[in-house]
């Protein structure tokens, strides 16, 4: 018992000496800081500024022009603006595709072609399709390169302006599309647009030149099909005229034509031929 009583009052002793240290070091601290304080130099305050006068108001600028860059530092349009542009020229490629190219004639010719043999789906759409946009590409390189080099590389360069760049492109289409229009269909087209007669080919309007170059297009198609239907015409007529004169007028003439139309155009190269003949036709034009 008077251990524990001698050690609790070897505590309080100890308590009592580190508040004593305690309120020292706060003292001297306090003192330390009033000192400091009162060592900083004072200064006067400074006297307040006068308000400023009001302005009148100025006129506002009437027919000002404010101008929008989009191109960067060095003259090159901004990499956001060849994004927009890249998206708009994606979106309005298959109404190019099918305009201003070699696509829409090579398809009827096609289809046409696999009507004339009776296969109605075979080959499939999607594979006439594809071929139609290759061999049109084929076609058209020389045009496509001509446009790059005359009009996207000098504008991503920065050394042609959006408007010249167009202007340059569409060179190269005009010229390959008044190359396969006939002068019946420009006519045709300016007609009925009540324009006067083009002095020369050069200056017709795109928006009379595109419906004229198509109209033209599908005439070609249309003239090749036909040229391509009468062989296998030929071959109905036959085998139906041996039909009818064996008394198998019940056999559908179709089920043994088939057969020597699909040998005809694998004997001839039907597909090299025809091919051949709408590549030969762009050439010559």
């Amino acid at each position: 018992m008077r251990a524990a009583l001698t050690e609790a009052a070897r505590y309080r002793r100890t308590a009592l000496t580190l508040r004593v240290a305690a309120a020292g070091a706060a003292a001297l601290l306090l003192s330390t800081v009033l000192t400091a304080a009162a060592a900083l130099p004072t200064a006067d305050p400074a006297s307040p500024t006068d308000p400023t006068a009001p302005v009148a108001p100025t006129a506002p600028v009437v027919g000002g022009i404010i101008n929008v860059g989009i191109n960067g530092p060095d003259g090159a349009p901004a990499s956001s603006v060849v994004v927009l542009l890249g998206i708009t020229v994606l979106s309005v490629a298959p109404a190019i595709l099918l305009m201003m190219t070699s696509f829409t004639k090579i398809f009827i010719v096609l289809a046409m072609t696999r009507n004339a043999i009776g296969l109605t789906t075979i080959p499939p759409t999607q594979v006439l399709a594809g071929l139609a946009f290759f061999l049109s590409i084929f076609i058209m390189w020389p045009v496509l390169a001509e446009i790059n080099t005359a009009a996207l590389q000098p504008y991503l360069g920065g050394n042609l302006s959006f408007v010249d760049a167009i202007s340059a492109a569409s060179g190269p289409l005009r010229t390959f599309m008044l190359a396969h229009t006939r002068q019946e269909d420009l006519g045709l087209m300016t007609r009925a647009a009540n324009l006067a007669n083009p002095a020369t080919p050069d200056v017709v309007p795109m928006q009379t030149l595109i419906p004229a170059f198509m109209i033209s297009e599908l005439r070609a198609g249309f003239i090749i099909g036909f040229v391509i239907f009468i062989p296998f015409v030929v071959i109905d007529l036959v085998v139906s005229a041996g039909l009818m004169a064996l008394g198998m007028m019940m056999l559908p003439p179709v089920m043994i034509s088939l057969p020597f139309k699909i040998l005809l155009f694998i004997m001839v190269d039907g597909w090299g031929l025809i091919i051949t003949s709408l590549i030969g036709s762009y050439r010559t034009g």
